[in-house]
């Protein structure tokens, strides 16, 4: 993009043939210039020094090169793309040499630059102070387009990156190669584990991942996040020890979803043991619908029962190994007792009747049932899922 040429009409403005003639006398010195100012730059900036010796000489091309490439702009009347000077340098200096350092490198060529024209004629000097002033604003545009367009492509790249991780995840190939990946978009591995959390992606999901992205931050938490067609997916990294505790956690920013239920799997050790939260963060948000009451933000765990009817193995398994069998290896007649309870719809009395013993003794061995279990069959929705143990412990064991 070529800058507007500067108006001829101010008194100050040096004809054409002045413009050549100061454009010859700083390109004899641009070679002067370009030394004095790369000195000035290693002595001013200490951060030069550590760079490789590769990016100084880049460094060094892209000084010779606005250098030059101010004095043909000002020589053709402000004609010309000052922001070609960057073209000069390869994209990786960009990921070297940050914003802030190379507005150093500007403003001390233009320091240099300057000093050069405190020698020449006054009459020679205001038009080309005001040329500089003119050429390096461009520059700073040019610089900032240039820096803007980079991190674009790496957030792109990050976002695609970011997506991949969390699709491995979730299709079950998450390995070593899953882990180096997330680790470069800022993954730290969280001690005690990681969860998945899914539910329905908003109307802007952009947004959506930024908010909880700045909530997730807040709250200590390693966070990546992806939409997948219909669904937002989640994997956090959280210190977190039980569901419970994570699903308030979760609650802060459930509302970034969209509609419906968001699920939050099971805590599991590690990234590569994500996929197993992950599949039963799927499972729930298949299978809740069947729960019309349930919460807004809900375990993966409490919907066992629907999950199980949905045709999940692992639910099924889990209710048989971690409810049924836990019942069993008790002892204490806490099976027969259950059964029986259920039978007589919940009567403890009908209960005692049935197995021939006093009602405290019910009463006791379904206290011990929910110490041994943590699920309550004097509550309706404990004793669903109690009831569809029993039915498949005996089914599967």
């Amino acid at each position: 993009m070529n800058s507007p040429e500067l108006s001829t009409e101010q008194p100050w403005w040096p004809s054409p043939e002045a413009r050549q003639t100061i454009a010859a006398r700083l390109s004899d010195a641009a070679a002067e210039l370009t030394t004095a100012a790369m000195a000035r730059i290693a002595e001013q900036h200490p951060w030069f020094s550590g760079l490789e010796a590769e990016h100084r000489s880049w460094v060094t091309v892209v000084a010779r090169s606005g250098i030059d490439g101010f004095i043909h702009w000002f020589g053709s009347g402000g004609q010309g793309d000052p922001g070609a000077l960057f073209a000069a340098a390869p994209r990786a200096l960009t990921r070297r040499v940050s914003l802030n350092q190379t507005v150093d490198l500007v403003l001390t060529t233009i320091e240099t630059v300057e000093g050069q024209i405190a020698d020449l004629p006054e009459e020679q000097q205001l038009p080309l102070r005001v040329g500089i002033l003119r050429y390096s604003r461009e520059v700073a545009f040019a610089a900032a387009r240039v820096y803007a367009r980079a991190a674009e492509i790496r957030g792109a790249w990050d976002a695609r990156l970011e997506a991949m991780v969390v699709d491995a995840i979730v299709r079950g190939d998450a390995d070593e190669s899953v882990v180096s990946r997330a680790s470069t978009l800022g993954w730290v591995s969280p001690s005690p584990g990681v969860c998945v959390v899914i539910g329905s992606v908003p109307e802007d999901p952009g947004s959506a991942v930024e908010s909880i992205r700045a909530a997730a931050s807040g709250r200590g938490m390693d966070l990546l996040a992806a939409p997948q067609g219909e669904r937002l997916v989640l994997v956090i990294g959280t210190s977190c020890t039980t569901a419970e505790e994570l699903v308030t956690q979760v609650t802060e920013f459930a509302d970034e979803f969209g509609e419906g239920q968001v699920v939050v799997g099971p805590i599991v050790a590690s990234l590569m043991d994500a996929s197993r939260s992950a599949r039963a963060a799927m499972s729930g948000l298949r299978a809740v619908r069947a729960w019309p009451e349930a919460p807004r933000t809900i375990a993966a765990e409490r919907l066992l029962p629907e999950r199980a009817l949905a045709g999940d193995g692992h639910a099924r398994r889990a209710l048989a190994l971690e409810l049924f069998q836990p019942l069993v290896a008790a002892g204490g007649d806490l099976v027969p007792t259950l059964t029986a309870y259920f039978a007589n719809s919940g009567s403890i009395e009908a209960t005692a009747r049935e197995l021939f013993v006093h009602a405290n003794t019910v009463r006791y061995r379904l206290r011990r049932v929910v110490e041994v279990t943590g699920y309550s069959p004097t509550d309706s929705r404990d004793a669903y899922a109690l009831r569809l143990a029993l039915t498949l412990g005996r089914l599967l064991t």
